[in-house]
């Protein structure tokens, strides 16, 4: 203790050593007490000794200028969030505490704009953690921070806004354009944010993740309200790109929603004014959706070929691709884009093989008795590769095997055709060509 008391005494008289008309512009005009209670609460913070130091720290703060030095401040907030905690089921005093914790953040802004962005970005983490029996204030407050932060507010302070928008929205204290507008600052915000390295540039495409999620989960967004905010707003500023990638954002997420006008409007300003494979994707889907094959399959390939896309995007465009035109009879078309999406990664394999299996197995051709029934030799020919690439498909592969095998030749009649079990035979059928084995049913 002694040696406590001491250190304190040496670090007032060090303070008070300088000149009295320096001491008094900093301090202010109580600069003995200031001085005092800087060093006795500075000393039992370094030792995290906070009980002691709370009292001190009080004479402080009441003593010293705001501008006096910054850590009377930031260290007052970490005293008062303990102060917080320990009376946590006093309701009133803990009220009191938060004011004044937000006090502090307010004179931290203020009188040290050196560190407000720092500041403003605790304060906000601070209101999420004491403020939540207030969401209006809570809302306002994190909004403020928002507004005046933009870019350098940090991720999470975003989601917290938009989740305390949706418990509003829920209490009837916020309509849905509110809720939307918080969710599409707090997107558009994120999604300009330059990563200073992988981590952060995770942590944001995380972030933005959830709030996509919790906007699609809080249902605010019904595809009625988004067409009735933003097609007004679009029909006013066209050529906004902006504008554009936020709607085509909305109402991708919101279920059904991208079969209407407004999204056509949007994705085609995103393509004229800024063509990328991702802008073509969305008119892929857009003509999918209506299943204008011509035009999707048209858009679907601008989008393969944008340098942009690695080969793992072009596998699964020309998977998705080939998963619609099977759907719409062009078997195939169908088989090439399967074949592509194969070529280009490896991770389609299975799901590629098991595609052209079905394409196979599907395809009605013409000739004799022996090449009406050879394309289901390839269809198990596929199966088995999709089985090779990946056993969690045995079961549903084999079954498909189970039923192709029915259609298989007759000994006798492929004998008909000299045609014998392992020997090599070519299938063409509708603009597709494999070379398979003979097999018959035994």
């Amino acid at each position: 203790m002694k040696r406590i008391v001491l250190l304190i005494c040496v670090a007032a008289m060090a303070l008070l050593g300088g000149s009295k008309v320096s001491a008094q512009g900093k301090y202010g005009p109580d600069s003995t007490n200031c001085i005092k209670y800087l060093s006795y609460y500075t000393e039992y913070y370094k030792q995290k000794n906070y009980d002691s130091a709370i009292p001190n720290w009080r004479q402080a703060y009441k003593a010293c200028p705001p501008t006096s030095r910054y850590s009377l401040l930031s260290d007052g907030t970490t005293l008062l969030r303990r102060l917080i905690t320990q009376n946590a089921k006093n309701p009133v005093y803990k009220q009191q505490l938060v004011d004044s914790l937000m006090t502090l953040y307010k004179q931290r802004v203020e009188f040290w704009p050196k560190y407000a962005t720092a500041s403003l970005n605790n304060q906000a983490l601070d209101m999420y953690n004491y403020m939540k029996d207030d969401p209006k204030k809570l809302y306002d407050g994190l909004t403020e921070v928002v507004s005046i932060n933009k870019d350098k507010t940090k991720p999470n302070i975003f989601l917290f806004q938009l989740n305390t928008a949706c418990d509003l929205y829920k209490d009837g204290l916020l309509d849905p354009e509110q809720v939307i507008n918080t969710y599409e600052n707090a997107v558009q915000t994120l999604s300009s944010v330059t990563p200073k390295n992988e981590v952060e540039m995770r942590m944001i495409n995380k972030t933005i993740e959830d709030i996509e999620s919790l906007f699609i989960a809080s249902q605010v967004a019904s595809c009625d309200n988004l067409i009735a905010l933003f097609e007004p707003r679009l029909a006013a500023a066209p050529e906004d790109l902006t504008l554009a990638k936020n709607v085509v954002r909305m109402m991708t997420v919101t279920e059904g929603c991208t079969d209407n006008q407004l999204f056509l409007n949007a994705v085609t300003t995103m393509y004229n004014l800024e063509p990328s494979y991702t802008s073509a994707y969305y008119l892929y889907k857009l003509y999918a959706g209506r299943n204008d094959v011509e035009n999707a399959m048209k858009y679907m390939m601008e989008a393969i070929t944008f340098e942009e896309s690695d080969n793992e995007v072009d596998a699964g465009y020309f998977y998705e691709l080939a998963a619609f035109l099977v759907k719409n009879g062009k078997n195939s078309d169908a088989f090439k884009a399967a074949t592509a999406a194969v070529e280009k990664s490896d991770t389609f394999d299975a799901k590629g093989y098991y595609l052209m299996g079905t394409i196979w197995g599907s395809s009605v051709c013409g000739g004799d008795e022996i090449a009406k029934r050879a394309p289901y030799w390839v269809a198990v020919d596929y199966m088995q590769k999709a089985k090779n690439a990946d056993p969690s498909l045995a079961e549903d592969a084999d079954r498909m095997i189970g039923q192709y095998r029915a259609y298989f030749p007759q000994t006798a009649e492929a004998f008909m055709y000299n045609l014998t079990d392992g020997q090599s035979y070519t299938v063409s059928c509708n603009g597709m060509r494999a070379t398979t084995i003979v097999r018959t049913q035994k």
